[in-house]
């Protein structure tokens, strides 16, 4: 046989062998169902979220989530849409039971802050010792421009049970099914799921007088909040996300 041709059957095999990894490769459903109590979880909780699903009329399974919270007013909604080019549309609302430190963001290690600023889920734990969790990638480029350099914290999550330190727990049935939906969403592609936590509902009157009152004689912490306000404003007409950058200041920009 001759050498080129030995060349071109082996690239073949090798290609065919790869093809074959790749197709063998689990899905991310089914490696979370792989977790222990996971699959338990899912039994309990996923015919009824479906039905939930259904009522509302959304499609099942969830491919596209954007998780939005407010601190002072306790609450994360949970918004979907079933293509990229369609607008969001409100699922839930779950209630945060617990809340640590106060009016603004995260700076520092051991501060008890909740960060406040445009994050994505970037870990699932269904090991974790508050029920289930999912990771945020805090500090994000704006927090490590204005935080402590050298101890900002870190390990910031959305979880269940209702003790917090920084994190934001939702108690353990709405973790289940956050964490479901999540699951579907990533299986589906969306690689970075959206989590903006922001320090008030701005459309919320009783809550911007809170937060004139409580940024009063911190301008500092007027103007970031103003800054968040105009991702907040551009979703509430657009219902849709924008591009959201960072400038040299860590100050956020839309682009």
């Amino acid at each position: 046989m001759k050498p080129r041709l030995v060349s071109h059957l082996v690239i073949l095999v090798l290609l065919f062998l790869c093809r074959d990894q790749v197709m063998a490769q689990p899905s991310f459903v089914e490696r979370q169902l792989s977790q222990g109590k996971i699959a338990e979880i899912f039994y309990h909780r996923q015919d009824s979220l479906k039905k939930e699903f259904e009522a509302k009329q959304f499609n099942w399974p969830p491919r596209n989530l954007y998780i939005r919270s407010f601190k002072h007013n306790q609450l994360m909604e949970i918004w979907i849409r079933d293509e990229d080019n369609r607008p969001y549309r409100l699922f839930k609302t779950y209630p945060i039971c617990e809340l640590s430190g106060k009016m603004g963001p995260k700076r520092k290690e051991g501060d008890l802050q909740i960060p406040e600023g445009f994050y994505y889920i970037n870990e699932f734990n269904p090991n974790s010792n508050y029920h289930l969790s999912m990771g945020l990638n805090y500090p994000n480029v704006s927090d490590q421009l204005l935080s402590d350099s050298l101890q900002p914290g870190g390990e910031i999550y959305i979880h269940g049970d209702c003790i917090t330190v920084g994190c934001l727990p939702i108690t353990d049935i709405p973790i289940e099914e956050l964490y479901i939906m999540a699951t579907y969403a990533t299986n589906a592609g969306q690689d970075f799921i959206p989590v903006h936590i922001f320090p008030i509902n701005y459309s919320d009157a009783q809550s911007m007088e809170y937060l004139a009152f409580a940024t009063k004689k911190n301008q500092p912490l007027q103007r970031f909040a103003v800054n968040l306000k105009e991702v907040f404003d551009y979703f509430e007409e657009n219902r849709q996300l924008p591009v959201i950058m960072v400038n040299t200041k860590g100050e956020y920009i839309l682009d």
